[in-house]
């Protein structure tokens, strides 16, 4: 830690009993050296249900990943299949801190259609050996030997090979599509491109997310001594070791291996929610749109993995329908359609029932931009909540699914010496928000250091506001009292605000979700020089 430097408003311990309860809602349970996995209700139903009456086997095995490090997992294909026949083969690593049994359901799916299924649970979890590395090299090389010895002891196919994978298994998909140029397809549901800009994005620590990630990794797994040394430095703040964070998170990014990504070719399929409080769409979306071989972008409303949890209850599940419609498009050659479909595929957030918007990229989502100035001068105090936040970490993204309740704030009662408020007038048709807003300003510290957080509201005639995005930003070693330019991203999103409401911008220094480091009694100032005005972006659709 630098000398002098106050210490960020303590955020872990939040954030570990949002592990706790997050733990529960996914079936986790504190068993890191457990010899038998705790099933959770979707594998429990999976692994009850008789196999042969479905037309599949599974048998358990163990495989020896990379370095002879042991590899728990199991083999679902075809109770008929035999050496003869070559069936199209699917690789599936475990999410985070979830036991290998996590995809029985969907894999019984995929092999009655004809698959090999291999789901495995990555290094470091529950039976598999080794540490947690976090997608690192060594779960890459895991990947391709899960993929060997599938070759060499099941009936898989050596030409039609595809990865798919909910979280961690996403991310481990995608960057193993880098490394291994046998992966002709990859579906990747709920995982991440940037793992710096999902958990450390204006460079602002996403405490709650990473929290969730460390403690349940604590309970289920042996994290790799890295691991923990990187955890401590991200809470603690450690700016000595920011750099070191960076490349950690680049080598575990597949938006670092793009190259070698689209050098390979595989048909790639990616899905996210847009309230993922984990893995932020935005790293998705960018990602997308420098991908050069067959792709496919779904966003959706919904927390981080939410969207996708019925389909491992083996309950019916569009996502998972459209991955298995993507596998059989691209590893069984079926003209099933999905590759005719706009390839970016949005549902809005407000929107009644589970219709997609087609458009044929990301950049094309938006069909124009209405700019909002932000004229008034604003100066808040730091270290007070001023009642607008982004909620909580996996709950409010569900809710916000299910019930389309998401964060609400009174705009009129909002303290405006804690935040700053500008609103737009009330808009006479609807107005479809489509993408990434945007924030254009002037901020102003009287300490070197500080933190905001910026929330964009959809206001109604009685002031109640719904959180429709919003972001952090972080400074460090600033002069006081010089003006700096701030150009901050929203997470993106798609809603869609009446006719008759408007648009309220609030931005305030404390969030449970983000660690800040604003200094006892410090102050911001937020201006619009007039070489320099501020406004806000808000992409929209016709």
């Amino acid at each position: 830690m630098t000398p002098a430097r106050k210490a960020p408003r303590p955020t872990t311990a939040a954030a570990v009993s949002v592990t706790v309860l997050a733990g529960a809602a996914f079936g986790l349970a504190p068993a890191a050296q457990a010899t038998t996995p705790a099933p959770t209700a979707a594998t429990a139903a999976a692994a009850t249900a008789d196999p042969a009456a479905s037309g599949v086997s599974i048998r358990f095995v163990d495989i020896p990943g990379d370095g002879g490090v042991r590899l728990a997992a199991n083999v679902v294909a075809p109770s008929n299949a035999d050496a003869s026949r070559h069936l199209p083969l699917v690789v599936l690593p475990t999410s985070w801190s979830l036991p290998q049994v996590e995809y029985l359901a969907q894999a019984k799916k995929l092999a009655q259609a004809g698959y090999v299924v291999l789901t495995y649970n990555t290094r470091g979890f529950w039976q598999s050996g080794g540490r947690i590395e976090t997608a690192g090299p060594p779960d890459i090389a895991d990947a391709s030997r899960v993929i060997d010895w599938a070759l060499a002891n099941t009936p898989a196919d050596p030409d039609h090979i595809g990865m798919a994978g909910l979280s961690y298994g996403a991310g481990i998909g995608l960057l193993a599509a880098g490394a291994d140029p046998r992966i002709k397809a990859v579906v990747a549901m709920s995982g991440w491109a940037d793992l710096v800009g999902s958990i450390y994005s204006g460079r602002t620590q996403h405490a709650q997310a990473a929290g969730l990630l460390g403690g349940a990794g604590e309970l289920t797994g042996r994290p790799s001594e890295e691991l923990r040394q990187i955890l401590e430095d991200f809470f603690s703040s450690n700016l000595a070791k920011e750099q070191d964070l960076i490349a950690w998170g680049k080598k575990r990014s597949p938006a670092t291996y793009l190259d070698r990504i689209n050098a390979n070719g595989a048909a790639i399929m990616l899905g996210n929610s847009w309230g993922d409080s984990i893995f932020p769409p935005n790293s998705y979306a960018d990602f997308f749109d420098k991908l050069t071989g067959p792709k496919r972008l779904e966003l959706r409303p919904g927390d981080h993995a939410t969207a996708e949890l019925t389909g491992l209850l083996g309950l019916p599940n569009t996502a998972w329908n459209h991955a298995r419609q993507w596998l059989d498009r691209y590893l069984k050659g079926e003209r099933n359609g999905i590759d005719t479909e706009q390839p970016v595929q949005l549902m809005s957030r407000t929107a009644d029932g589970d219709d997609y918007e087609g458009y044929p990229s990301w950049s094309a989502v938006p069909s124009g931009q209405h700019r909002v100035p932000l004229t008034t001068t604003e100066k808040i105090t730091a270290n007070h909540d001023s009642a607008a936040n982004a909620g909580t970490v996996l709950l409010s993204g569900a809710l916000d699914q299910f019930l389309k309740i998401p964060p609400l704030v009174s705009i009129p009662l909002l303290s405006r010496s804690h935040a700053a408020v500008w609103q737009t007038g009330a808009f006479a048709r609807e107005q479809r928000v489509r993408g990434t807003v945007k924030l254009h300003t002037t901020v102003t510290g009287d300490r070197s250091d500080g933190t905001a957080v910026a929330h964009l509201y959809d206001v109604g005639p009685l002031g109640v506001g719904k959180l429709i995005t919003n972001a952090p930003f972080t400074f460090h070693d600033r002069a006081p009292g010089t003006p700096f330019g701030v150009d901050l991203e929203l997470f993106s999103t798609a809603y869609d605000v009446p006719a008759g409401h408007r648009l309220a911008l609030v931005v305030d220094t404390v969030d449970p979700l983000y660690t800040e480091h604003n200094p006892d009694g410090a102050h911001l100032t937020f201006s619009s020089p007039d070489a320099d005005p501020s406004y806000l972006t808000v992409p929209v659709r016709d």
